[in-house]
This record gives structure tokens, sequence and C-alpha cells, in this order.
């Protein structure tokens, strides 16, 4: 915001009070110089000169601790009570001592009070002189590492305030040491007391947001059971809504409170996931039941009746990386999709969870660092107003005063420009009371200021902490809140509204440029490799939704998972953030390895035809379609599927079943051939890996049967005609032997009385008839006739050296 000038209407101090000590410290100045000659002086004169001599930018040696302040605004009749502890952190021991409240003069600009913050040594003429009298605490002796507590009550009264504003308020210790036997302030602490006894003419209208914000807790992984019971990287979700924890201590104290509740729907839906039943990873790769479903009951319903009926945003799901988006991301094609996907789901997400119509027309890139490129993105998905803040949409008009947070920044977009100084308040470590009380009243004061700034002109203040405040900050803002609306200059206002508000004229509405985007945030970002893992697994998911029978069970999990390695929670993080993308990439690719082709050893083919059979497995739960099995042969001229180079068929298998697949294939040529089975998705893309393996093809092919026919044939006939040769041979005998016999036509006998029957010719042409009976019309059978094929569906693999079936 752009530094206030001195307002009107309101004095510097009390003027009564300073007027009277101011001449009682003219009036001893003589007296004063006297006294510096003698060896002591005077306790308060004696603290001033050595003030003077040490305010060099040092603290001292003893540390003030202000641990409580009440009231943090007190009104007339109040009385002030201030409580902490002193502790000397030098060497030497501390006597005759005191604590004493310093109050005085009021500030007239908010970087005043920015200046007040800073100092750390007392610095007399800004430091006032102490209230004194009785409201002190005496400390006699304070040895050195030793503490000691104190608390003084002062009554409003007396501390002489005068017209509303914001006045400084030390608590410091004066005493003495070995080495320097006087009194001196050796330690001071300094706050605000933010001074509004009656309620103002005009109230600031203000409004804080509360986030409900925690990391990524949900895997992509969950169960094969039909609830699908989701997966939790840990268990720490259970510990942050649980009693005491950090997301139920910041649901509690908002609940108190009056705020614009900031919600990121991957929260609520990790919560909602942990109510039917959980699992969480564990180290060894296995995973453990989750136990606390009761206790995410219980928070999401305390989280319903808190929101119901008031203000309530909803950021994309799983509050995504604007800034990284903008500058790292944006050119990776189809990385702004997913933008547009987590802003689709969020309303759905909170409406069905905690039944509250959320709004979604905000934007918040971390920090509220905005430049064109990020506005550009953040509007991108529908928003039409991005949440930025005053240290990045710097005033640059000169305007004496904090402008509305509403401004049109151009392109139909409201940039709603929280103020840095207030929402950056209690970001520091809020465990110890003494900053838990500075920032409070720090925070307090600056508001005050604001009203005072302009005291007739209502404007509207957004206040945007940091997105995932501790416990103890939490507890912190809540105390600061709590005071700011029970106050007499504020009023609390929806973020809805503080949008609509009238834009100030004078106020800057020109988005700054890239070059003054701050490099911390800059250094924080998602890299570019993270938006390129991200479509890697994006495009393996669209393959894999194309074949399932069912995509909700894959795609909802895997998509959230997605849009999870994104969330600006990743910040600060790289090496968790890329484990966490990995992670999913990983589990994905496992999940489609289990439908797949089943390795093939390698076949023999003994025919001019065959059949060679391919088995899909699935392994899912569910059914897989919309596949193709494609067999290739790698030399055709040889080894033929079908009719050409490759054949292909449509694939359905069942969950956790197999389906087998056969090719009818022909030979031309003898010899091995490289076949490759391979999966593809109806659009073309392969899936899976290819299963090659090698046919031996061992058919005798038709030229080399026309040749052995030939073969064949000649030894035939070449038999027939030995064997017709012999017949006439034999017949020539058997005439000249009827010739020559003594009974004509008679059979020979010999002198023994036995038959002589010429069995010579018949025994020779015995073998002949006999094979060429064997060789006739109904031969063998020829070996590449078909035989019955295998059943259609088969788990196993073929056995090595396999003949393939035919």
């Amino acid at each position: 915001m752009a530094e206030a000038a001195d307002f009107q209407g309101t004095s510097p101090s009390p003027a009564r009070r300073w007027l009277r000590r101011s001449g009682a410290l003219l009036a001893g100045a003589p007296l004063l110089a006297g006294l510096l000659q003698l060896p002591l002086s005077t306790p308060s004169q004696a603290a001033e000169k050595a003030s003077v001599a040490d305010a060099t930018g040092s603290s001292g040696p003893i540390d003030v601790s202000l641990d409580s302040l009440s009231p943090s605004t007190p009104t007339d009749g109040d009385t002030i009570t201030v409580s902490g502890s002193v502790t000397n952190t030098g060497k030497q021991a501390v006597t005759d001592g005191h604590v004493g409240i310093r109050v005085g003069p009021s500030l007239n600009t908010r970087s005043a009070i920015d200046t007040v913050a800073k100092r750390t040594s007392f610095q007399p003429g800004l430091d006032p002189l102490e209230v004194g009298g009785k409201y002190v605490a005496k400390v006699s002796k304070l040895g050195a590492g030793s503490s000691q507590h104190f608390s003084i009550s002062v009554p409003v009264k007396d501390l002489d305030l005068g017209s509303d504003g914001v006045y400084q308020l030390g608590v410091s210790l004066t005493g003495r040491t070995t080495a320097q036997p006087w009194d001196q302030v050796l330690g001071i602490e300094r706050t605000f007391l933010p001074w509004q006894p009656s309620g103002a003419d005009t109230r600031t209208k203000t409004t804080y947001l509360w986030p409900l914000i925690s990391t990524v807790h949900l895997t992509a992984e969950t169960g094969s059971d039909a609830q699908q019971t989701p997966v939790f990287k840990n268990d720490d979700l259970a510990k942050e809504i649980s009693p005491g924890g950090r997301l139920d201590q910041l649901l509690s104290l908002g609940s108190q409170l009056e705020v614009t509740w900031v919600l990121d729907p991957d929260l609520l839906a990790s919560v909602d996931a942990m109510r039917g039943g959980y699992r969480i990873q564990q180290e060894d790769g296995t995973t453990a039941e989750g136990r606390n479903q009761a206790v995410a009951n219980a928070w999401l319903d305390k989280l319903e009746k808190t929101v119901r009926d008031q203000d309530v945003v909803a950021l994309p799901f799983a509050d995504p990386d604007l800034a990284s988006l903008a500058h790292r991301g944006k050119d990776v094609t189809g990385s702004l999709s997913h933008l547009k996907d987590a802003t689709a789901v969020a309303a759905d997400t909170v409406e069905t969870i905690v039944h509250v119509k959320p709004s979604t027309e905000f934007a918040w890139p971390a920090d509220g660092a905005v430049d064109p490129s990020i506005v550009k993105v953040a509007t991108s998905a529908g928003a039409d107003k991005v949440i930025a803040r005053s240290d990045s949409l710097r005033e640059t008009g000169g305007l004496s005063y904090t402008p509305s947070a509403a401004r049109p920044i151009g392109g139909g977009t409201t940039a709603v420009v929280a103020d840095e100084r207030l929402s950056t308040a209690f970001q520091g470590d809020m465990l110890k009371a003494d900053a838990s009380t500075l920032a409070v009243q720090k925070f307090l004061a600056q508001s005050l200021m604001i009203n005072l700034q302009e005291p007739k002109d209502a404007r509207s203040i957004v206040v945007a902490p940091q997105r995932m405040p501790t416990a103890s900050q939490a507890q912190s803002m809540a105390e600061a809140l709590r005071t700011l609306q029970q106050g007499n200059w504020s009023e609390s206002q929806g973020l809805t509204d503080a949008a609509k508000a009238k834009p100030d004229p004078g106020a800057t509405t020109k988005v700054p440029p890239a070059s003054s985007y701050p490099s911390a945030l800059r250094n924080r970002e998602l890299p570019r490799a993270a938006f390129e893992r991200i479509q890697e697994t994006q495009a393996k998911l669209d393959k894999f939704r194309m074949i399932l029978t069912d995509e909700s069970r894959v795609v909802t999990p895997f998509g959230l998972a997605i849009d999870r390695g994104m969330s600006a929670s990743w910040r600060g993080r790289p090496t968790e953030a890329a484990a966490f993308r990995q992670g999913v990439e990983t589990y994905l690719d496992g999940l489609m390895g289990l439908v797949h082709l089943i390795k093939k050893s390698d076949a023999k083919l003994s025919g001019r035809s065959a059949t060679i059979p391919v088995t899909v497995q699935n392994n899912l739960v569910q059914g897989v379609g919309h596949l193709v099995l494609r067999l290739t042969s790698q030399q055709p001229t040889r080894l033929k599927i079908r009719n050409g180079p490759y054949d292909e068929q449509p694939i359905q298998v069942a969950g956790e079943h197999s389906q087998s697949v056969k090719f009818t294939t022909s030979t031309k040529a003898n010899g091995p051939v490289q076949v490759v089975a391979q999966l593809y998705t109806e659009d073309g893309q392969p899936y899976g890996d290819p299963v090659p393996f090698e046919v031996k093809v061992t058919e005798i092919t038709s030229t080399v049967m026309l040749v052995i026919g030939g073969g064949v044939l000649l030894l035939v006939l070449a038999g027939f005609r030995m064997y017709t040769q012999r017949k006439r041979a034999a017949a020539r005998q058997a005439e000249e032997d009827a010739e020559t016999s003594p009974e004509a036509g008679g059979e020979s006998k010999d002198t023994d009385g036995t038959v002589d029957t010429d069995t010579t010719e018949h025994s020779e042409a015995g073998p002949e008839q006999a094979s060429d009976s064997e060789s006739g019309a109904d031969g063998p059978e020829h070996p590449s006739d078909p035989t019955p094929d295998t059943a259609p569906e088969s788990a196993d693999p073929s056995g090595t050296g396999e003949r393939v079936d035919r």
C-alpha cells in the first residue's frame, strides 16, 4: 500500500503531559550540566546520559520479554497490565534495577510504526520517559544468565493519553552494573497501544481470509475392492484434524470469528476419503489399515456446521501453483487443461462434502505476487478475480492513504489487493508469548492507522495471511482478529463484498511486469520438468482409459493425483514433489502392465498352412476392450499372416481372464522367420511391449514336391518295364519247356515226384507289386493337412520349440 501521510485531526502527543515534561527538562538543563561532573548522578539523569553514550544500536545486556498486554485496545476507565520477564544476557550482575513503562508519543503514519518496531536500543528523545512513580517493578539483583518475571498495572487515566491514535509503549529495565555503577537503561522492548476509546465515525471494512489448506496426502493408489479403498502416503492428515492438531485448531478458532473461509477441495476430499476406511503406505511397499475414521467424521461434521451460511471460497482442486504454471508450465502442451479440470471439480467437491455452495471466481497466486502471465493463467480457467498483495501491486499514485482492496486491472478482471503489512503480521515464530504479543499489537496498530488516515471515507481492506499457518500462528491471528472485531474502528466484511466495493480513483490498476516478480518466489517454483512429467503421465492415462470398460475406477483417482502433482504446497520441497509425481506414473505403468501379451517361445511350422495362437492376459478386476492384436511377419515372402505381412483382430478380455487369438499363416519357403505380436488401441497407438518370437518353417515346397513326384514316377515306370520284360521271358521259357516235355501241356515232375513250380519270377515280382500297392492313390496323409485347432482360450504360453497348431 502507499505510505500514508500525516493525517488531520490527531495530536502528535498529549499536549499537557509533554509540555510539562519538556519544561522540566529545559529548566533542569543547567543543573544537569553541573551534576554530570559528580561521580554519581541522579538515577533518571544518569540513565539518560548512559543512553546517549550507548545509542549505537546495541540492545543492551538485558533482554526484555513482553509476554502479555491487556487489554490490547484499552478504553476509558481501563487499567493496562503489562507482564513479561527480564533476562540478563551479559556477564555482570545488575543491581538496584526496576522495570518501568514508557508511553508516547503518538505516531502519525504506518511507516512510523515500522520504524519503531525495528529499533532495538534505547534512544532518548525517540523513546519517552517512564511513567514512573508506583508503576514500576523492582529488580534488586539480576545475576548473569538469570531471569525475573514482572507485572505492572497502570490505569489508563494515569497515562495522559490524548486524542485517538497509535502510541508507542516501551517496557525497559533501568539498573546498575559493576563496570557502570549508575542508573542506566540496560534493555527495552517496544510495542504499540492503539487508542480509540469511542466508536469511529466511519469504520474500516475488514475482510480476513481464513485458509483451510494442507499438503498432499492421498496417492493415486486404490484398492481393487468395489469401494476402491484409498491409500494415503502417511497418517499425518489424521494428526492435523485430531483434537489439538493444526487443522482442528484452525477450524475451532475460525468458528468463533467473522472470516471468509478459503477451502482447498483436495483437503475436504482427503478427509472424506478417510471416513469409509483407508490404508497407509508402509516403507516395505505394503499398506496398513488406517484407524482414524471417527476423527475424520467429527472434523467434517464440525466444518459443515461452521461454514453454514458463511462466505466460502473454493480454490481449484489441490490449490495448483499458478505462478509456476505461468512461468514454467504454460508452454508444456496440455498443462493449462489441468487448471481447468481442477477448477471444474472444486465447487462440486465442496458442495458434496459440506453442503455449501462456494465461490470459485477467485484465484490466489502464491504470496499474492502477480505479473501479466500469472493473471492470464489465473483467469484462464474461469476466475475473474485475482487475490494480489500490496507489495506486488504497489501504489504509484502518491496516495496519502491506503486505498480499498478492489480495483479493475483490465479484461474484466478485478484485482483484490490484500494489505501486505496486515497479511504478513503473523508469519514468524509465534510459539513465544513475546513474539505473539508484539505481532498482535502491531497488527492492531496498523489497522487503526488505516482508519485514522481518512476517517471520513469508508474503505474495504483485505487480509490474506499465509496459506498454511501453524497452530501457534493461528492462535495469534485469532487473538488479533477477535480484538479487532470487538474494537471501535473496524467491521467485518466477506471477500465477495470486498471485491464489489467501489475502487479508489487514484489506486494503481497496472499489473507489474514479469521482471518485478520476486526472485525468492521464482526460485521456489515447480520446474518445467514437473509439468513435462505430468503430461507424460496424462498421455499414458488417456491411452489406458480407452481400453477400460469402467474408466471411472482409474480416471478419477489418477486425474486427481495428477492435479495434486502441481499443488502450491510443493513449493520449497522439490525432492518430495518429484517423488510423488514419479510414484503416480510408476503406479499407472504397473496397472497398464496388467494387460499384456504372454510371451511366446519359438515355434515350428511343418505345413503349407497353419494357425499361430497368441494369448492376451488381463489381470485387472475389470474387463478391457477396444484393443487390436496385430501379428506381423518380418519376412512375408517366406511366411504370410493370412494373405499379407500382418493380420489383426479385435480383443475383448474379461477381468482376471486371458484370451487366445489364432492367426492363419501360409508358407512359401523353408527357414526361420521373425514374427512380432503387438497390442494397439483403436486409434492406432501401440499398447504395451511387443512380443517377438521365431517361427521355423520346415514345409516341403511345391517345386520340391514336383521333383520328388517325377522321380517316383520314373522309378515306377522303370519297375513296370522290368516286370513286363520278365513276364515275356518267362512266357517264352514256358513254351520252350512245353515243347520238350514228354507230355505236352503237362507239368514236369522231378524224379523224386515233386511239382516244379517256377517261383523265381514271382518272388522277384512280389516286392515290386507290394511297393506298387503302397504307392497307390490312397497314399500317406499330406503333412500340411489341417488338424483340429486348440481351444479358443488359453492362458498358458507355448512350450519351447513347440509345433504350431494347424
